[in-house]
């Protein structure tokens, strides 16, 4: 059986960007464990079920399936998890994966092993960052060269105020299209399109919510699901 891995924030992930894919590739087949950095369970971003934010449906979903999904409310600490064990890792997005998962050695490690390894690896959104901190087993940064997607600068600024600070107080610790670039990844968030997914070898990334459901299918094509 396919097996995926799910690397989820504990401090603020976005529900859509983990619930499109979590329930995608389980009804496809997929078995699918969940981590966090010190195993506790996930927390969710309030502002993605606010229905002013995502719609009553959105947000009524992903906070059911949030409170009641067993995989979510028991994870293991990610520093348990061997890529080797797992066809597939999935990096939910949010703005709370700046705190922990992209700064997280374990999260990095699990991300290098299963792209140099048979593996392939989907980032979403704001957690396309940890591209711009991963390295190789060479020491070079996993991005460079690489064609990729994420939550644009263009979006950050109407959210953020003038020093950066998020609606909930806390400074953003930097902005991932910047630091993704100054790592030598090729930025394109396809600002024109409704949906931005990236396919680079074993690599996949996404722009944000609303390409949740493409990155999901992407991902389930490039396992020959």
């Amino acid at each position: 059986m396919t097996q995926a891995l799910f690397v989820v924030s504990e401090e603020g992930y976005w529900g859509e960007e983990c619930v499109e894919p979590l329930e995608t590739l389980s009804t496809a087949g997929v078995e699918i464990t969940v981590a966090t950095p010190s195993g506790n369970p996930p927390v969710i971003d309030e502002r993605s079920v606010d229905p002013e934010q995502v719609g009553e449906e959105t947000a009524e979903h992903v906070r059911e399936v949030h409170e009641s999904d067993e995989r979510l409310n028991d994870p293991i600490p990610l520093a348990r998890a061997d890529a080797e064990a797992y066809d597939a890792v999935v990096f939910p997005g949010g703005h709370g994966t700046e705190w922990d998962v992209n700064q997280d050695r374990d999260a990095r490690h699990v991300l290098r092993e299963t792209i140099e390894g048979d593996g392939k690896a989907l980032v979403v959104c704001h957690a396309v960052g940890i591209l711009a901190f991963a390295r190789d087993s060479h020491g070079a940064f996993l991005v460079n060269g690489r064609d990729v997607t994420g939550f644009p600068n263009e979006w950050e600024e109407d959210i953020v105020d003038e020093n950066d600070c998020m609606p909930d107080g806390r400074k953003l610790p930097y902005w991932v299209e910047d630091e993704v670039q100054a790592a030598g990844g090729n930025w394109d968030a396809e600002l024109e399109r409704d949906a931005s997914v990236t396919v680079d070898g074993d690599l996949v990334t996404a722009r944000g919510p609303g390409s949740s459901s493409a990155a999901a299918e992407t991902l389930l094509e490039e396992l020959d699901r």
